[in-house]
Parts: structure tokens; C-alpha cells; sequence
């Protein structure tokens, strides 16, 4: 009689999740996933509504202007700061093409110079601000340093304040000079560190004041690191009573912050998404512009409440672009105009050009009075 061989008891079989449970695994999985992604990053606002069509019918009592683009000697008129919606600095050349003027241009049209250089000098006037009685700007020739100068708005002679201005860190912003409490206040690198410094409007010696890393200035008396844009990760400082703020991105985010806003650039390997702005603690998170919207000036939120989009594609100019600005306040874009071809703004008006860029016409609008 032959033994029986023991039998080992056979393998199940591996169960497979049919699809139904494939797809219910799937969902969870992304729940999750999108539950963590909203802990740390927050979803803005929906999309504005389309923009208001017309800036004078939503703001008819705002003080604006239309400016011819040349003086009445003939000579292009360049405007660089508006005391109001129709009293300019800017640039001109002199009528015979020998010299360029800084001039102040009046309400009723009459001019009155401030500063004028030899034209084979290359002159540059630069970075206008006023606090309302002191106009103050930076000067420059071929072969020559920054100068600081200043003058009052009521008249009299132009004044140099100083030409020990260093290595001065100019990013395209109003705030690049400021004038307040009866100083001029400027940044300038020194190797790794940054140093704050000003003048009085008088003129005299210059006090300075380091900070160790790459700043710039902002809204006094803060100043911003990096200068202008930061990728990551960017700080805010009061001089005041050196606090920081830390404003955390992405790395495919672009921030550009103030004390009070932070306008956010959401990129993607094709371009630009959207433009977000929120708080410096990432608060009040909202869309403002679609991958088509540009950043048109490069301050943040003008008044802290206005922030200036240009949009391509808006009009059948190529060299213009549809001129919208973003009320913070209403949420709401109001459409300033279908065809800019640059715009401006400092202090608290912002300006653009339209028509032949030999002859334009300059166009004004006072934020303040909105």
C-alpha cells in the first residue's frame, strides 16, 4: 500500500480592485492630495467680473486731464511726477536741440525751468518725487556721478543737495527716492549689505544706516528685500521698530510686496497663469488678471488700494495695450482705455499716452479723487 503525498493547500488568487473600486481608490487619493494642497496654499478669489467700461462714469467727480504731448515752443514734453492731474516735471529738449531742460509744466501751460545740461553731455533726469512743496530728482551727465537736487515747487533757484549718493539702487519705483520730515531718502549698496541713506533738503551731509542684505525702499518706514521682485520666499522690515515680515510663495510665484499688499505673478512652464494680490500674510488672496494681464507700472497698489494692469490684445494697435486699473476696495477692474501706448504713475496720479508717439497726447487721472 503506497503513502499518500501530503498536499500543500493552494494560493489564492490575488484580488484586483474592480473599476468601480479603482476609481473610488482614485478620488480619495486625490481628495486628499487636494486637501493637503489647500492647507498651505489657499485658493484665491474667483476672477473679477468683466471690467467697467467707462473710468468716468465710475469715478465721473476724479480730476483728469488731457495734456498736448509737446510745448509751446515745440519740443516733446516727457512728463516724469504730476503734483496733480495737470501740473507736470518732465523733459523737454531745448527749441534749438542744443540743450535738455527739466521744466515744470503749469496748469495754463506756461513752463517755468528748472535744470538745463548741454545735450552732448547726455543728461539724464531721473527719479521725480515732490511731498508737495520740495520737487527733488537725481541728475546725471556722461563721465560724472548721481547727483541729488531739489527745488520748490513756489519757485526760486534749483539746488544740488549732495553728490555723495553712493552706489544708488534705482528699480523703476516712486518710492526709489523719498522725501518726507524734510530729508531726502535714497538706498545704495555696499557689498552685501545695503545702506539707507538721506539728506536734508537744504543740503549738508549725508547720514547712512546698514542693512546687512539687498534692500530696497518702499512705503516709509519700511524697506523691501530684493529690491523690487522676489521669488520664494520675501521680507518686508520696519526701520521704525525693526520688525520683519516673512511673505511666503512658491517657487513658481513671483511676489512684489508692500506693508500692505503683495502682488503675486503665478507662473507655469508655459508663461504667466494669473496675477493674484493679497495681504503680506497671504490674506485676502484674490485673482486680479489672467495670463493675458500685465503689471503696467512697477509699484504694487497705488493709495494702497489701485493696482494698474495693461492687457494685450485689447485693441487693434500692436504697439498699444487696454489700460485697466483694479480697485481693491470694490473688486472690481475699471477700463481706463483700449489703447495706451505707456503708462505712468507716481504719487497719486497715474498718466498715459495715446496717438503718434512724435505728437502724443497725454492723458492724466487723479487717484486721489475717484
Amino acid at each position: 500500500m503506497s503513502l499518500a503525498t501530503k498536499q500543500r493547500p493552494a494560493k489564492k488568487a490575488a484580488v484586483r480592485p474592480t473599476a468601480p473600486r479603482r476609481a473610488g481608490i482614485a478620488a480619495v487619493t486625490i481628495a486628499v492630495a487636494a486637501a493637503a494642497y489647500l492647507m498651505v496654499r489657499p485658493i484665491p478669489d474667483p476672477p473679477p467680473p468683466p471690467p467697467d467700461r467707462s473710468a468716468a462714469a465710475v469715478w465721473p467727480r476724479a480730476q483728469r486731464a488731457d495734456i498736448p504731448g509737446n510745448l509751446s515752443d515745440g519740443p516733446l514734453f516727457n512728463p516724469r511726477y504730476f503734483l496733480d492731474a495737470r501740473t507736470a516735471v518732465g523733459t523737454a529738449a531745448s527749441p534749438d536741440g542744443e540743450a535738455q531742460r527739466l521744466v515744470l509744466r503749469n496748469a495754463d501751460g506756461t513752463v517755468r525751468e528748472l535744470r538745463r545740461r548741454p545735450q552732448d553731455s547726455n543728461p539724464d533726469f531721473s527719479n521725480v518725487t515732490s511731498d508737495g512743496a520740495t520737487l527733488v530728482w537725481t541728475e546725471q551727465t556722461a563721465g560724472r556721478p548721481i547727483e541729488l537736487w531739489a527745488a520748490d515747487v513756489r519757485g526760486g533757484p534749483a539746488r544740488r543737495l549732495t553728490a555723495d549718493i553712493g552706489n544708488a539702487l534705482f528699480f523703476g519705483s516712486q518710492y526709489d527716492v523719498l522725501v518726507r520730515d524734510g530729508r531726502a531718502f535714497w538706498a545704495a549698496g555696499r557689498g552685501t549689505a545695503t545702506e539707507i541713506r538721506n539728506v536734508d533738503l537744504r543740503g549738508g551731509p549725508v547720514t547712512k544706516r546698514t542693512q546687512p542684505g539687498k534692500w530696497g525702499l518702499t512705503v516709509w518706514p519700511w524697506i523691501r528685500s530684493g529690491g523690487l521682485v522676489d521669488t520664494a520666499t520675501a521680507k518686508l522690515k520696519d526701520l521704525s521698530t525693526n520688525r520683519e515680515i516673512t511673505v511666503a510663495t512658491t517657487g513658481s510665484e513671483l511676489a512684489t510686496c508692500s506693508p500692505e499688499w503683495c502682488r503675486v505673478e503665478v507662473m507655469s512652464a508655459a508663461g504667466q497663469v494669473r496675477i493674484d494680490m493679497m495681504k503680506p500674510d497671504g490674506t485676502q488672496r484674490q485673482q486680479i488678471g489672467g495670463p493675458t494681464a500685465l503689471a503696467a507700472v512697477a509699484d504694487v497698489a497705488l493709495l494702497n488700494r489701485f493696482v494698474v494692469l495693461s492687457e494685450t490684445g485689447a485693441g487693434a494697435d500692436p504697439t498699444a495695450a487696454g489700460l485697466l486699473v483694479y480697485d481693491l476696495s470694490t473688486k472690481r477692474a475699471v477700463e481706463i482705455t483700449s489703447a495706451a501706448s505707456a503708462t505712468f504713475a507716481r504719487g497719486r496720479v497715474l498718466w498715459w499716452s495715446t496717438g503718434d508717439p512724435d505728437a502724443p497726447t497725454w492723458h492724466t487721472l487723479d487717484l486721489r479723487t475717484v
